[in-house]
C-alpha cells in the first residue's frame, strides 16, 4: 500500500512529505526492483494461514514493499540496503504500482475481520481503508504533478543529507544516489510534460521561483552545492586516503551528472513548463477537478464535510476568533483599530531580529523552556531528541516560516525543528513561542516520536497516519501554551490567536479557491484584513494552499476534534479527569482517522467512568 503520510507544515524534504513522495523521485542507475505480485497473490491464496497470521504476513510484505519501491522512505524511517537508490518515476513504474496496490486488496478481501483480535481489527480497518483510497485516488492524475514550489526534484538534496554519513559504504550509498540524479530529471520532465499536453499542471503564479530553486542547487564550485554537503567534512573514523576519493568521486558525478541534468531541468521549466502552465489557481480548473478536490477534503479531513460547509465553519471560526483578538488589542490601551495594530506588529523593529544567529538561538531557548514543563501534562514523553536549525537557504525563499522533520530510533537520527531566517524582518517575535509548540514539543516532535516508539502495532501505523490527526495534534498543542508557562506578553498572545486564526482562514481561503473561484489577490487580501502574518508569509501560504488542495484544511479539522474530545472527557469524568492520562490516550496509537479516534476516546472515557 501506498502510505498516505502527511506532511509537517509542508516541506516537500520532510520526513512525513518524502514519505508520500511527492517530491518527484527517480530510478536509480540499476533497477533493483523486486516483482512483489507474485508475492501478494500467494498471500492472499495461503489456506494453511490463519486470519490473524494472514494479516501480519501482509503487513511485514507491505512493509518491506514500500521501503524496496520508496527507498527515499527507507532512509527517512532507517531500513537498511536502500539508500543507493531513488524512487522509480518511468511511466512503467507508476503502472505496476498502481497493479500491486490492487493486489494488496485482495490479500485484505481474503482476510475473516470477525476472526481478529481487537487491536488487529484496528490495524485491519486502518490499513484496508487507505488501500482503497488509494485505489480510488488512482482517478485523478496526481502523478503529473511531480513539481511545485514546496516539491520537486530540486528538493533531493534533503534526502542525500538525511542519509547516513558514517562510514565508507554510507558514502558510496550518497555517490550511487548522485549518478542517479540525472533520471530525476529525465522522468520529471516527462511527466512535466505529459501533464501540459493534458492540462494537468500547477498554477504559473506559484511556478515562479522553482527555476531559481533548481539552479541554486547546482552553483559552478561543487563542493559548495547542498548535493554534496556530505563532502564538506567526513567523521573521524574515515581515513584520508578515503576521504580524498570519495570526494573526487562525488565532485567527478556532480560535474559530469548532476549539474548538467538540474541545468537541462531549468532550461526546461523556464523555456517550456512555465510558459504553458496554466493561468487558472483553483482545482475545479483542472479536468474532474471538482471530484478531485471532494477526494482530497474526505481524504486530508478524514470527515464528510462538504466545501461549503468548510468554508461556513471557517467563516464562524474567524469570527469568534477575531473577537477575542479584539478584546486583546483593548486590553493593550492601543488606540488604533485591528489593522492599525496588526500593521504595528509587522513593522515595528523591537519584534525582529537583526541577524539569524540571534534568531535561532532565541528559538532553542524556548524549547529549553518547554522541555522541563512536559511532565506536567504528558505521563508519557519519548525517548528521541530533537534540535533547532536553519532552513536551507536555496530553499528559504519559497518555504513557510518553520517545519518540522522528524528523526527515526532506527537510524539514530533526531528530530529536527527548521525555522526560516530569510527576510528576517518578516520573522516576528510574537509568533516564536506557539511556532515552537506547534512543530517542536509538545505538537509534531512529541507526537511523532511516541508514535515511532509505539509497541505492539504494525510499522504503517508506526510511521504513517493521518494528516487531520498530526496536524490537528499540532494545532491544539499550541492551545496549551498557557499550561506550559508561554504566551506571558499579550503580544504572544497575540501571535497565539494569530496562529489559531490562520487556521480558520484557511478553511476559507482553500474551499474558496477551489471550489468558489476566489482569486488568488482575494485570498490574500483576506487573509492580511483578519491576521498579523506578515506579506511574506502570507503570500507564501496562499500559494502554498493553490498546489496542494484540501491539504490545509487538515488542521482546524483535527484540532477542533480534539477539543471536542477533551471537554467531552472534563464533563463526563469531572474529578475523575486526568490531562496527562487523556494525552497519552490520545497519542496512544498513533495518527488515527478522526472517526476512529472519536470512538475510541468515548469509550476510554466510559471504561475510567465506571472506574474499570
Amino acid at each position: 500500500m501506498r502510505r498516505r503520510l502527511q506532511s509537517c507544515c509542508y516541506p516537500a524534504s520532510l520526513w512525513l512529505s518524502i514519505l508520500i513522495l511527492s517530491p518527484g523521485v527517480l530510478t536509480a542507475q540499476r533497477d533493483a526492483r523486486q516483482d512483489f505480485s507474485p508475492r501478494f497473490a500467494a498471500l492472499a491464496t495461503a489456506t494453511a494461514l490463519s486470519d490473524s497470521a494472514k494479516l501480519h504476513s501482509l503487513f511485514d510484505l507491505d512493509w518491506e514493499y514500500n521501503n524496496v519501491v520508496y527507498p527515499e522512505a527507507a532512509t527517512y524511517v532507517g531500513y537498511p540496503g536502500q539508500n543507493d537508490r531513488w524512487t522509480d518515476l518511468s511511466f512503467a513504474a507508476i503502472n505496476r504500482r498502481r497493479a500491486d496496490v490492487n493486489s494488496e486488496l485482495k490479500v485484505v478481501r481474503a482476510i475473516n475481520r470477525g476472526r481478529l483480535n481487537t487491536p488487529d481489527q484496528l490495524s485491519y480497518d486502518i490499513f484496508k481503508r487507505g488501500v482503497e483510497e488509494t485505489i480510488e485516488g488512482t482517478r485523478f492524475p496526481g502523478d503529473l504533478l511531480q513539481l511545485t514550489q514546496q516539491q520537486g526534484p530540486q528538493y533531493s538534496a534533503s534526502t542525500i543529507n538525511a542519509m547516513s554519513a558514517a562510514s565508507v559504504k554510507d558514502y558510496t550509498d550518497i555517490i550511487a544516489r548522485l549518478r542517479a540524479l540525472p533520471a530525476l530529471v529525465d522522468q520529471t520532465i516527462a511527466l512535466l510534460d505529459s501533464g501540459v499536453k493534458r492540462g494537468i499542471t500547477p498554477p504559473r503564479i506559484t511556478l515562479r521561483d522553482v527555476p531559481a530553486q533548481v539552479g541554486n542547487l547546482v552553483p559552478e564550485d561543487p563542493l559548495k552545492s547542498p548535493l554534496l554537503a556530505p563532502f564538506a567534512s567526513f567523521p573521524v573514523g574515515i581515513a584520508e586516503s578515503d576521504r580524498a576519493r570519495l570526494r573526487a568521486d562525488a565532485v567527478r558525478a556532480y560535474n559530469a551528472q548532476d549539474r548538467p541534468a538540474f541545468q537541462r531541468l531549468q532550461s526546461y521549466l523556464t523555456n517550456t513548463y512555465l510558459p504553458r502552465s496554466r493561468e487558472s489557481i483553483g482545482m475545479s480548473a483542472l479536468p474532474d477537478g471538482a471530484a478531485w478536490y471532494a477526494y482530497n477534503i474526505r481524504v486530508q479531513t478524514t470527515t464528510t464535510r462538504t466545501p461549503q460547509q468548510i468554508h461556513d465553519l471557517g467563516l464562524a471560526e474567524v469570527k469568534r476568533i477575531r473577537a477575542q483578538m479584539d478584546s486583546l488589542i483593548r486590553s493593550t490601551g492601543f488606540s488604533g483599530d485591528f489593522a492599525a495594530f496588526t500593521n504595528m506588529l509587522r513593522t515595528d523593529p523591537k519584534f525582529f531580529y537583526s541577524d539569524s544567529a540571534a534568531l535561532v538561538r532565541a528559538y532553542r531557548d524556548i524549547t529549553k523552556r518547554i522541555d522541563p514543563e512536559l511532565p506536567k501534562l504528558f505521563g508519557k514523553l519519548p525517548r528521541l531528541t530533537y534540535g533547532v536549525s536553519t532552513i536551507p537557504s536555496y530553499a528559504a525563499p519559497s518555504q513557510t516560516a518553520a517545519y518540522y522533520q522528524g528523526g527515526s530510533p532506527e537510524a539514530h537520527r533526531a528530530g529536527q525543528f527548521f525555522v526560516n531566517t530569510y527576510k528576517l524582518d518578516s520573522r516576528p517575535t510574537w509568533e516564536m513561542e506557539v511556532l515552537t509548540a506547534h512543530e517542536a514539543v509538545p505538537g509534531h516532535h512529541l507526537q511523532i516520536a511516541i508514535q515511532e516508539e509505539l509497541e505492539g502495532i504494525p510499522e504503517f501505523r508506526r510511521y504513517g497516519g493521518y494528516t487531520a490527526f498530526v496536524e490537528g495534534w499540532a494545532l491544539y498543542s499550541e492551545s496549551l501554551g498557557p499550561e506550559l508557562g508561554l504566551y506571558k506578553d499579550p503580544y504572544s498572545k497575540f501571535g497565539q490567536l494569530t496562529y489559531e486564526i490562520w487556521r480558520a482562514i484557511r478553511l476559507v481561503i482553500d474551499t474558496g479557491i477551489h471550489s468558489f473561484g476566489w482569486s488568488r489577490q482575494q485570498a490574500i487580501d483576506y487573509f492580511t484584513a483578519n491576521s498579523a502574518k506578515t506579506a511574506q508569509d502570507i503570500t507564501q501560504e496562499v500559494d502554498r494552499y493553490i498546489v496542494d488542495p484540501a491539504q490545509a484544511l487538515a488542521y482546524k479539522s483535527g484540532e477542533l476534534e480534539i477539543k471536542a474530545l477533551r471537554k467531552y472527557a472534563e464533563q463526563e469524568l469531572g474529578p475523575k479527569f486526568d490531562i496527562r492520562a487523556f494525552h497519552d490516550q490520545i497519542l496512544s496509537q498513533g495518527a488515527l482517522p478522526l472517526d476512529v479516534l472519536d470512538p475510541r476516546i468515548r469509550a476510554w472515557v466510559a471504561v475510567v467512568k465506571r472506574g474499570n
